[in-house]
């Protein structure tokens, strides 16, 4: 096996290119384990530590916000000026494994590896998130919704990789926030839920509710999420909110939780992460 370290983001594509079956390292914790394991032999590694551009972060004049692929999770949690509907993002990344793993896995490989009950995939679709994804051929723009096409896969074509997330300013006065239930602190979801809320005079005029780890993609109902705007969430419509959603997922039984307790705790997490956004907007405005 090839092992190259580019330092720049074109000569890393045209590796990319030129190596068939090569794949990109970058924070390494799920491409190693899986080596490892002998799941996955890559004929070369390209090495992206290098590579200045997918390392940067900032905020645009208009609020957009981008994210180099290369950006540890640790930062895309506590060092990246997200606000408003951006921060389910920031949570989610908080959210990730312990401290180690934080520090050194990546936004770009974590979205490629695209793990149905990992942190980003949610959140990036509630917030409306744009993924950048580059070849030796040119870029282009994926919305997240459209980025995890089913188990462990993405709109990703051969030779092309994460180069950027892009995320919109969102709603005025919006809330980004990101539940997730697990066996234990930092281990993947059994049920997650990324939601963005926007209040006015008492009533819901934005919501998204995107559910993790209950099936090959995250799952959104933007009907349901249109039934609920100009209302003021009372119990019994965030109920029926909740009860629509469940039916529409795909769990599984694995080690953490069966296919049937994860149905039933959806609705629960999607109640409770709107009880506490519906509260702490009130408080603040």
């Amino acid at each position: 096996m090839s092992y190259f370290r580019p330092d720049t983001l074109a000569n890393a594509l045209d590796l990319l290119a030129g190596h068939e079956d090569a794949a990109c390292l970058s924070g390494g914790a799920t491409l190693v384990a899986m080596m490892n394991a002998d799941l996955v032999s890559p004929s070369a590694l390209v090495s992206l530590a290098d590579i200045p551009e997918l390392r940067q972060a900032g905020r645009h004049k208009d609020g957009t916000v981008y994210i180099g692929a290369m950006r540890r999770h640790r930062q895309t949690a506590f060092e990246t000026d997200m606000r408003g509907s951006q921060t389910v993002v920031s949570e989610a990344a908080a959210a990730i494994a312990n401290p180690p793993v934080r520090n050194m896995g990546t936004i770009g490989g974590s979205i490629a590896f695209a793990d149905p009950a990992a942190d980003y995939p949610p959140a990036l679709v509630a917030a409306n998130a744009v993924i950048e994804v580059a070849s030796a051929s040119g870029r282009r723009e994926i919305p997240a919704a459209e980025f995890f096409t089913d188990w462990y896969e993405t709109a990703l074509a051969p030779s092309e990789m994460v180069t950027k997330v892009t995320l919109p300013p969102g709603p005025s006065g919006a809330l980004g926030r990101y539940h997730k239930l697990a066996r234990v602190s930092g281990d993947f979801a059994i049920v997650s839920v990324a939601l963005v809320l926007a209040m006015a005079a008492g009533a819901c005029v934005h919501i998204a509710i995107v559910i993790g780890g209950c099936g090959p993609t995250p799952a959104r109902l933007t009907e349901v999420e249109a039934e609920l705007v100009g209302g003021d969430l009372a119990d019994d419509a965030v109920a029926k909110a909740g009860a629509a959603l469940a039916e529409v997922l795909d769990p599984v039984d694995d080690v953490r939780a069966s296919a049937d307790y994860r149905r039933k705790v959806a609705p629960r997490l999607i109640a409770r992460a709107i009880t506490e956004a519906k509260a702490e907007l009130a408080s603040s405005g």
